[in-house]
């Protein structure tokens, strides 16, 4: 016999689900009422301690949310070794390539909008990239190539899931890195009165290192996309984010360079010497970045790489995804953005030796990438050149983000070490 009571609870009941999801903010939190071992989360700290105390990380933060209850947010060791000044859960980090999940959620609010189609040609909106070209040839001694014409034009989807062919400057194929330097192209963390609408007109003129859509290649697809935002929004991105995500969203110490008052607050970079030991990065650490950019008043606004954070703003912008577009009565996003975000973007190729898949502008792990570690299939994650990493895990409801400042970052195993212990805590 069929329950019509039930036809009358099963509206309502989705309803308030359908809510549930969309209006959790961040709150602190019970770990045991989230159905984590207190136990189990203490072996985090002794993890990270023992990173801090062997020399191997000077300070660290680590931030863990579940249902919008955070249920561990620590910080570890110094800031600043130099000057003893304590980590601070509200310190604040270059979070670097961070910056292009921020960017592709700005992109897909003007898709939204009606101001384009994912598959649309970049060159209708920024004409320099009409007529795109590969690279053939190239001679070392001088930096001079060949070409060769390319099958079709980059899209918007494209940049987004970085299958342009775009390499990245600075840290990309020598190739294309020496072409880039010959042209004046930054991979982002740049502090001199230069502006984005310069450097992507040229980087429109230059070859691509294969045929758009052949591969997935890491590149400055996002810093692109940073000023396709402008030129469809009439703003400067730095303008379009704190208007449309950050000041919505209550992200009040996201910038792309700090305000005076709170340069105190900028975690130094650190880099291993040749004894090993971690001293502050110069200079001569990484030949053309200055890691001093975000106190600099700078005028570059690199989608791709330019912004400096703390852990708590990145968190609430990770639970406006995981609450599908919404967070604290602001919607950035629809769920079905989210959802086509947050999918698998790139087919057949693959992203890594895990074989996980891009969305656009995030990592999402399939089966196979859930092996290695345990995130769950279907979460989405990203990480920053200076050590930062996030992950959101929808099935859990759960965010997590570890952040250091360190280039190179020769214990990176801490962010997996870190991943283990967060899924072997949960009990439920």
């Amino acid at each position: 016999m069929v329950n019509k009571s039930l036809f009358v609870l099963l509206p309502a009941l989705f309803f308030s689900c359908s809510i549930f999801s969309q209006g959790v903010t961040l709150q602190p939190g019970n770990p045991v009422a989230e159905k984590f071992s207190d136990e189990r989360l203490q072996r985090i700290d002794k993890l990270i301690k023992q990173y801090v105390d062997s020399g191997w990380v000077v300070g660290a933060d680590a931030f863990i949310a579940r249902n919008g209850k955070i249920v561990y947010n620590k910080a570890f060791g110094q800031a600043d070794a130099e000057k003893k000044i304590p980590m601070q859960t509200d310190a604040i980090f270059r979070i670097a390539s961070q910056t292009k999940a921020i960017t592709s959620v700005a992109v897909m609010m003007l898709f939204e909008e009606g101001k384009f189609l994912l598959d649309d040609p970049i060159s209708k909106y920024i004409p320099s990239f009409a007529h795109p070209k590969v690279l053939a040839e190239f001679n070392p001694k001088d930096s001079t190539y060949t070409t060769i014409n390319a099958r079709r034009e980059i899209t918007i989807r494209d940049l987004l899931t970085h299958t342009s062919g775009i390499d990245y400057a600075q840290i990309g194929s020598p190739s294309m890195k020496a072409i880039y330097a010959k042209n004046n192209i930054y991979a982002g963390f740049v502090y001199d009165k230069l502006l984005l609408a310069d450097a992507i007109n040229k980087l429109g003129t230059l070859p691509l290192v294969h045929q758009p859509g052949e591969r997935f290649t890491y590149g400055l697809n996002i810093d692109v996309l940073g000023y396709l935002v402008e030129r469809v929004s009439g703003k400067s991105l730095d303008q379009f984010l704190k208007e449309r995500i950050f000041q919505p969203l209550g992200m009040n110490d996201t910038y792309f360079y700090l305000p005076p008052s709170k340069y105190s607050r900028l975690t130094p970079v650190y880099t291993p010497d040749k004894q090993q030991h971690l001293v502050k990065a110069d200079e001569k650490t990484f030949p053309g970045v200055n890691w001093d950019y975000p106190i600099t008043a700078g005028t570059y606004y690199a989608g791709g790489a330019g912004l400096s954070s703390t852990i708590h703003d990145y968190a609430i912008f990770l639970q406006m995804m995981l609450n599908n577009g919404e967070y604290n009565g602001h919607r950035l996003l629809s769920r079905h953005t989210v959802e086509i975000m947050t999918m698998n973007q790139i087919g057949n190729l693959n992203l890594n030796l895990e074989r996980n898949k891009f969305g656009l502008g995030f990592e999402v792990f399939t089966k196979d990438g859930q092996a290695k570690l345990g995130e769950t299939e279907g979460s989405f994650s990203w990480g920053g050149f200076y050590g930062t990493v996030f992950w959101a895990d929808p099935k859990e409801h759960m965010i997590c983000l570890l952040f250091v400042q360190e280039w190179p970052y020769p214990h990176g195993e801490l962010t997996d070490k870190f991943k283990v212990l967060v899924y072997s805590a949960l009990e439920n």
